[in-house]
């Protein structure tokens, strides 16, 4: 090969080996600094969503507890700490660290985006409800607040998240905690949930395994220091204490507004409606998906329109539109408030 040439195409791939480094914006040392730089923001802004945990549920925040929150060993909690604190978003009181009120606006900026992507994908997509919390996770580090305003705006501006958690609003205020553990509850005693604590995971599968969801009414049958055994919508649950502590209630004082009996979508006759309180549990999968994606959600009103010639499936209007569903899917529909027109 002449010199000339082989010079040629070794400066050549040097220059195009060094754009590919140093090239503005798109270089990859621009793309690794961007990394290094996003990953401390992750780890800032979840430190922070950290420290209004433990203030919103009066508990304290230490370098344990980040370390843990995290997955950190606890010299790398530690320089977040410092990060924060050279920050001005926490301070140190001696004893334990709070957030500043510029640390508590931004952390509730990051859990506001956290909770209306939840939503969205609960009303929006047929994302499985245990997908809901990563995904979010991921979302609330990239969509910026205008963003997230503009979704609120779309979804109806909600007020809570499909587990129970209230919303920040575009002012940074957030109700106080509300509701009881259930395990406080007394045997006989009927509650409805008010939250599903979506963190850890596989605490959360176990919920959702069991068929609960915010809003479900529930009977507490019997407790002991080994299962918390309840009635949610007709249906018999059965959890260890620790997994029960989970959920949150709001005790039902009035009889008159306690569901005694739960009928079912089955039971409809046309001309009949009624509303929707739940799925039995053991609708599972892609039939469970179905169900929800077709709108057969607690709270949506149905009414049975009409019958096929041989009795089933019974076509049912829901949210404007009319569907068919076979009795032996209608049967695990719960229902309540049936009226005949």
């Amino acid at each position: 090969m002449d010199s000339n040439l082989y010079t040629l195409i070794v400066g050549t791939s040097i220059l195009l080996f060094s754009g590919y480094l140093f090239f503005p914006e798109k270089g990859l040392i621009a793309k690794w600094k961007r990394a290094l730089l996003n990953n401390k923001r992750v780890k800032i802004e979840d430190a922070l969503k950290h420290f209004y945990d433990c203030e919103y549920n009066n508990a304290d925040c230490s370098l344990a507890s980040i370390s843990g929150s995290l997955t950190l060993p606890k010299d790398d909690a530690a320089k977040v700490i410092d990060t924060l604190q050279d920050m001005g978003l926490i301070t140190n009181t001696g004893d334990r660290f709070i957030l500043t009120s510029e640390g508590r606006s931004y952390a509730l900026r990051v859990i506001r985006v956290h909770r209306l992507w939840e939503r969205y994908l609960a009303d929006e997509t047929s994302v499985n409800e245990t997908e809901w919390h990563s995904q979010a996770e991921e979302m609330e580090h990239m969509m910026s607040i205008e963003a997230a305003n503009e979704l609120a705006a779309q979804i109806g501006n909600p007020i809570m998240d499909p587990h129970g958690d209230p919303i920040p609003s575009t002012k940074g205020e957030l109700p106080q905690k509300i509701g009881i553990p259930i395990t406080q509850l007394n045997e006989g005693e009927f509650a409805k949930i008010l939250h599903l604590e979506d963190e850890p995971s596989t605490v959360y599968a176990q919920l959702v395994a069991e068929g609960l969801y915010v809003g479900q009414q529930i009977r507490m049958i019997e407790k002991s220091s080994n299962r918390i055994k309840f009635e949610a919508n007709g249906e018999i649950a059965i959890l260890a204490p620790i997994i029960a502590n989970n959920i949150s209630v709001n005790l039902i004082p009035d009889s008159k507004n306690v569901v005694k009996s739960f009928k079912k979508l089955s039971d409809l006759s046309v001309g009949q409606k009624g509303t929707i309180v739940g799925i039995a549990k053991a609708v599972r999968g892609q039939q469970r998906r179905r169900l929800l994606d077709l709108g057969v959600v607690p709270g949506s009103e149905v009414k049975a329109e009409i019958q096929s010639l041989g009795g089933d499936p019974t076509g049912y209007r829901i949210r404007g539109a009319t569907i068919a569903i076979r009795k032996k899917h209608a049967s695990q529909v719960f229902i309540k408030d049936i009226i005949s027109e």
